[in-house]
C-alpha cells in the first residue's frame, strides 16, 4: 500500500517512510495478541539508551535471530546462542540486554502461567483500556506516567532486566496502551 506522505503527523516519525508506516499502522495501536507484546517487549529493552529508529531498522535481523520471538524458543537459549548473537551484526549486540532478553522470556511464560495471558497481566495497568493524553506538541510528551512507574515496579519485583519507568511508557505508546498522537495528527481521531 502506498504512503500518503502529506498526511499531517507528529513530527519525530518524518525521517523516512519506514518511520512513518511504523507511525501510521503500529504507534498506538491496541495490541492484545501475547506473541506481538512481547516483542515490544524485548524490542524496546533493546532500545534503552538507543533511538527508537536504530531498532526499528533492525527489527528484521532481531526476529530472524530472536526464533521471531518465540518466547519458549528464547528461554531456552544458552552461552552459546549469546555469543552467537553478539556476533549478529544485524542486531544491537550488548551482551547485557541479550542475557535480559533471554531470562525476561522466561519471566513472561511465568507471567502467561499464572495469569492465563500476557495481555491479561499487562493491560491492568491502564485498566484495560487505551489512555489518551492529547498532546498539543512534541515538547507535550512525557516520558513517564504514574502508570509506567506501577509497571516498572511490578515488572522489576518479577525480576525483569531493562524495564525501567521509561521504557515501559514507550512499550505502552508502542501497543497502544498510551494514545500519544499529537492533536493535529491523522492518526490522534482515527484511534479514538
Amino acid at each position: 500500500m502506498e504512503l500518503d506522505i502529506s498526511k499531517n503527523r507528529c513530527g519525530w516519525c518524518t525521517k523516512d517512510e519506514l518511520y512513518m508506516r511504523y507511525h501510521d499502522e503500529e504507534w498506538g495501536v491496541p495490541v492484545y495478541e501475547d506473541e506481538k507484546l512481547f516483542e515490544f517487549l524485548i524490542l524496546e529493552s533493546f532500545q534503552a539508551g538507543l533511538s527508537w529508529y536504530i531498532v526499528l531498522k533492525k527489527r528484521e535481523n532481531f526476529r530472524r535471530a530472536f526464533a521471531n520471538f518465540n518466547a519458549l524458543k528464547i528461554s531456552k537459549f544458552n552461552e552459546k546462542d549469546v555469543d552467537r548473537l553478539m556476533l549478529d551484526e544485524g542486531i544491537i549486540r550488548n551482551r547485557l540486554k541479550i542475557i535480559a532478553a533471554i531470562e525476561n522470556a522466561r519471566l513472561y511464560l511465568e507471567i502467561q502461567k499464572e495469569f492465563g495471558s500476557f495481555s491479561k497481566y499487562i493491560w491492568q495497568f491502564t485498566n484495560f483500556q487505551t489512555k489518551y493524553n492529547h498532546p498539543e506538541n512534541l515538547s507535550d510528551l512525557q516520558s513517564t506516567s504514574a502508570e509506567s512507574d506501577a509497571m516498572s515496579k511490578a515488572l522489576g519485583k518479577r525480576g525483569f532486566k531493562f524495564r525501567g519507568s521509561t521504557i515501559c511508557y514507550a512499550f505502552m505508546q508502542a501497543v497502544g496502551m498510551v494514545n500519544d498522537h499529537l492533536v493535529d495528527c491523522h492518526c490522534a481521531t482515527t484511534r479514538m
